[in-house]
């Protein structure tokens, strides 16, 4: 597991619970709004050794330890989580400490999400949506098979875990109108969230500040689009 970074407590990743994040490198998009872009290319994180990574992971569940009762949950986020060859194993031991698990992915990896569910290792799974089909390479900024999204999107809507869908909706890359079809795609759902863009000083794309400038989108009228086909649309 190469571990990018520890946040050791939040109030507001994983909903109505205390927990800590844990964050992993590597990703398989290049989106240019990311925020994390030292998780994303190999050349921005350091390559660890075998002993290097082995240490990071006794600390990190040496950390859980001392979380005993103080912490309901462990946020997996990235990066791209399920790209990491041991992830089942690594939430295997998490669970095993009492904690509950939630997982960020941007769904490329339906076959990992399947043994999750299988194993029922996951609680809780936040799905990226990154755009209507049509628009997704264009705003993912790699080239991807959709068809694994759209699986990845049936397998979570039908797995029993709890889970949310959610879009970064960014002026200059998304339009209104794409929203249509997304609402369609996500008809039956049970939550989606729309997430305004903010610029926190590092995105992947520094050129992207000069394609949005200027640039609004309303998200209140993007939300009436779900409203009746979603359970649950909220703005955050």
């Amino acid at each position: 597991m190469l571990i990018g970074g520890l946040q050791k407590m939040t109030l507001i990743d994983y909903p109505g619970k205390i927990a800590a994040t844990v964050f992993t490198n590597g990703c398989n998009f290049r989106c240019p709004f990311c925020h994390n872009p030292e998780l994303v290319h190999s050349s921005q994180f350091t390559v660890q050794s075998s002993e290097q990574a082995e240490k990071q992971m006794d600390e990190f569940f040496e950390f859980l330890e001392t979380r005993k009762g103080k912490l309901d949950g462990i946020c997996i986020t990235g990066g791209e989580p399920t790209l990491q060859p041991d992830l089942v194993d690594f939430i295997k031991r998490i669970k095993e400490l009492g904690f509950v698990v939630k997982l960020d992915s941007n769904g490329t990896r339906p076959d990992v999400l399947r043994e999750l569910f299988e194993k029922k290792l996951v609680d809780y799974v936040a799905m990226d949506i990154k755009a209507s089909l049509k628009n997704y390479q264009k705003v993912c900024g790699a080239k991807i098979d959709l068809e694994r999204i759209k699986l990845s999107v049936d397998l979570i809507k039908n797995s029993g875990v709890d889970y949310e869908f959610r879009t970064t909706v960014v002026p200059g890359l998304h339009t209104e109108d794409e929203f249509e079809e997304v609402a369609e795609w996500l008809n039956s759902t049970k939550r989606y969230i729309l997430q305004k863009y903010q610029d926190y000083g590092k995105i992947l794309d520094d050129s992207l500040r000069d394609k949005i400038k200027g640039k609004e989108i309303d998200l209140s009228k993007i939300k009436k689009m779900f409203e009746g086909k979603v359970d649950e649309v909220e703005i955050r």
